[in-house]
């Protein structure tokens, strides 16, 4: 139940950054929804905090509001003595929902460091299904399951134990098999 809460709170305050910036940059939702290719309907929902938003969508509002999307893990639930030393289990700043596959859960206190580090579930079937390439170093360390990582023009199949590190390759990913995997992902400099 509490943790509920925190999620509900967590996914209200993305929703409220997102209509505040929004109104700061003075776009009415339905030339976001025409900027993001998704409908008034669930824009709405999503800043009322009824919806959650995916991290592909989050990331197209991002452009459109011309802001990081490191601007929605800025506000810190936790007290005053832990903001930027400790993330609890039940507040972590959550991006994403299984029905778009992928889950992100900013475990790092804040992106103000060298790094970030996310908690990342990819649900069966999810897949990156266009490589892209970023100006960063990226490692990570798969708790659960089972995950198909393409680097450049190799495949690697990934278990549970496994780690990985890549530097400014193409890269994408695929889960083709019938359960979640969980990624321990680091990524600097931060990136989100």
């Amino acid at each position: 139940m509490v943790e509920e809460a925190m999620h509900d709170r967590i996914r209200a305050g993305v929703g409220h950054d997102i209509r505040r910036l929004r109104r700061l940059k003075r776009i009415t939702i339905k030339e976001l929804a025409a900027a993001t290719g998704r409908s008034v309907g669930f824009l709405s929902q999503v800043e009322r905090g009824l919806s959650e938003i995916s991290v592909a969508d989050l990331q197209r509002v991002t452009r459109v509001l011309d802001v990081p999307l490191s601007w929605f893990f800025i506000n810190d639930p936790a007290p005053p003595a832990e903001r930027g030393h400790v993330v609890r289990s039940n507040a972590r700043r959550q991006v994403g929902a299984r029905e778009g596959g992928l889950v992100e859960e900013l475990l790092s206190p804040d992106l103000g460091g060298g790094f970030e580090i996310f908690r990342s579930v990819f649900e069966p079937g999810a897949e990156m299904a266009v490589a892209e390439r970023r100006n960063t170093e990226d490692a990570g360390y798969l708790v659960s399951g089972r995950l198909r990582l393409f680097i450049e023009d190799r495949v690697f199949d990934l278990e549970a134990g496994d780690s990985f590190r890549f530097s400014g390759e193409r890269y994408r990913w695929h889960n083709p098999w019938d359960e979640s995997t969980v990624v321990i992902w680091v990524i600097s400099p931060p990136f989100y």
